[in-house]
C-alpha cells in the first residue's frame, strides 16, 4: 500500500480540500481525524471531533489506544485500498499515525500552502475559530448517527473544479459539525426544548384534542419520544398518527441536529363534540 499525507495547521482547510487532493494524487483512502474513509463512505472508526476535551480529540486522531489501532489497521486489511492518505497537523504527525497503524512510510507529503492561498486559509480558520465549525468529508447521512447532538448540516459541492480535465469529475457532498471541544464552549439543549418542539408541531393537527402526556429519554445515538393524545371524533387515526411522527421527527432533528430515534404514538381516547 502507498502512503502519502496531506499535513498544514489546525483549520486551515485539510478536511474540506481532502477530497479533491486524494483525486489528484491517485489516493483511494483518506485517515481523517480518526475515520478510515473510502468512496465517499466510513470504513471504519468514529471521528475525533465526538471526543469531549481538544486533548482527547488528538489521543484519538493518533489512534493512541491500541484497541482502536488494531481495529482500522484491520479494516486497511480488507479495505483493498492501494493508496492511503493521511491527514495531520504536521508531517510528523502523519508519520506517528502510519506507524501507529503498521503502515509503510509516508513517500509523499502534500502540503495546505501547495493547495489553497493564504487567503482560503485565513477564511477556513476564521470558520474554524469564530464559529467552531469543523468538516467532516462524508455526507451528513454517513456520520449522522455518530454526531447526535451537534450542529451538523451538509455542505455541497456547488460547481466543479473548473481546473480539473475529467468530465466526470465529482467530490462527494461534506458535513460541517461543531464539536464539544470547539473554540464556541460546550453544545447542550434542554429536554424541556425538545419536548416543546414536539407538542408545538402536535398542536397544529386539528384532528389533537390534548396532549396528555409526552416521556422523552436520552440514548447516546439520540431521543425516543412517547406521546399519549386525545383525538377528535372522525379523524382517521392512523394517517393522523403517522403524520405527527414525520412531523416531529423532522422538526426536532431540523432545529437541534438531534436524531429522534423513535416517535411513538398512543392515542388514549377519542373525544367527541
Amino acid at each position: 500500500m502507498k502512503v502519502i499525507a496531506f499535513t498544514g495547521p489546525s483549520g486551515t482547510g485539510k478536511s474540506y480540500r481532502s477530497v479533491m487532493v486524494a483525486q489528484k494524487y491517485g489516493a483511494d483512502g483518506i485517515i481523517d481525524d480518526g475515520l478510515l474513509i473510502s468512496q465517499g463512505k466510513v470504513v471504519a472508526g468514529t471521528s475525533a471531533k465526538k471526543e469531549a476535551t481538544r486533548i482527547a480529540s488528538v489521543k484519538h486522531a493518533l489512534f493512541m489506544r491500541d484497541a482502536y489501532a488494531e481495529e482500522i489497521t484491520d479494516a486497511l486489511g480488507k479495505s483493498g485500498i492501494e493508496c492511503l492518505m493521511i491527514l495531520g497537523t504536521s508531517d510528523g504527525m502523519a508519520k506517528k499515525i502510519a506507524a501507529r497503524l503498521k503502515l509503510p512510510p509516508v513517500s509523499e507529503f502534500i502540503h495546505i500552502e501547495d493547495i489553497a492561498s493564504e487567503e482560503e486559509m485565513e477564511l477556513a480558520h476564521e470558520m474554524r475559530t469564530n464559529q467552531g465549525q469543523h468538516v467532516i468529508p462524508v455526507p451528513t447521512f454517513e456520520i449522522k448517527k455518530d454526531f447526535s447532538g451537534y450542529f451538523l448540516h451538509p455542505l455541497r459541492r456547488l460547481q466543479r473544479n473548473m481546473d480539473d480535465s475529467d468530465a466526470n469529475f465529482s467530490e462527494p457532498d461534506k458535513s460541517i459539525v461543531r464539536p464539544t471541544f470547539s473554540y464556541m464552549g460546550d453544545y447542550t439543549i434542554s429536554d424541556k426544548v425538545i419536548i416543546a418542539i414536539a407538542m408545538h408541531e402536535t398542536e397544529r393537527f386539528p384532528e389533537v384534542e390534548k396532549i396528555v402526556n409526552i416521556n422523552l429519554r436520552k440514548t447516546v445515538h439520540g431521543v425516543h419520544i412517547d406521546m399519549t393524545l386525545s383525538l377528535r371524533y372522525g379523524c382517521e387515526i392512523s394517517r393522523v398518527c403517522r403524520e405527527i411522527q414525520r412531523a416531529v421527527r423532522y422538526n426536532i432533528e431540523m432545529y437541534t441536529s438531534i436524531n429522534a430515534r423513535r416517535v411513538h404514538i398512543f392515542v388514549k381516547n377519542i373525544v367527541t363534540d
